[in-house]
């Protein structure tokens, strides 16, 4: 066991510890014909609140993308499928056209929402707050779609694969 108690941790070492925790894999997108389209690879989304639908995201404050999630005022949240790994990979990546090769459609306010993915999230902004290195985005959700198919899941520096019997039950 690797215990760890003092004020000064190693940053890339928290972040393998932090690693531990499972996570499904998103990419939150954004942007419209006035702006340009963005998206960026997250595991930080979380369920707040249901009464109203409310979901929490975040993203490093120097991120270039930030601009234009502040002026859309709006998101989208896209849940993987397991056949969309490289999607995650894609929207990590600093590249001049992130979208190359996606399928999407426009969304609420013209946002790009991915298709084929396990579900999506598309969000008005209420709340955005910053907390330490990262900035907190509170969406409403305004509209969403679902399927039933395997996610794709990260945890420990590694993509995971859930048993398809698991979504049959």
């Amino acid at each position: 066991m690797n215990t760890k108690s003092n004020i000064s941790w190693d940053k890339r070492d928290l972040r393998t510890a932090l690693g531990s925790f499972g996570t499904g894999v998103t990419v939150v997108t954004s942007g419209n014909a006035q702006s340009r389209l963005v998206g960026v690879t997250a595991n930080s989304f979380s369920s707040v609140s249901l009464e109203p639908p409310i979901v929490l995201w975040s993203l490093v404050s120097s991120s270039p993308s930030l601009e234009v999630f502040d002026e859309t005022g709006r998101f989208v949240i896209n849940v993987l499928a397991l056949r969309q790994m490289d999607f995650s990979k894609q929207f990590s990546k600093t590249l001049t056209d992130k979208f190359d090769g996606v399928d999407y459609i426009e969304g609420l306010g013209g946002l790009p929402v991915i298709q084929n993915c396990v579900a999506t999230f598309e969000c008005k902004t209420i709340q955005r707050t910053l907390v330490g290195d990262h900035i907190l985005f509170l969406g409403q959700v305004e509209n969403y779609v679902y399927e039933n198919k395997a996610p794709l899941l990260f945890c420990q520096g590694n993509y995971l694969q859930v048993a398809e019997a698991l979504l049959s039950n």
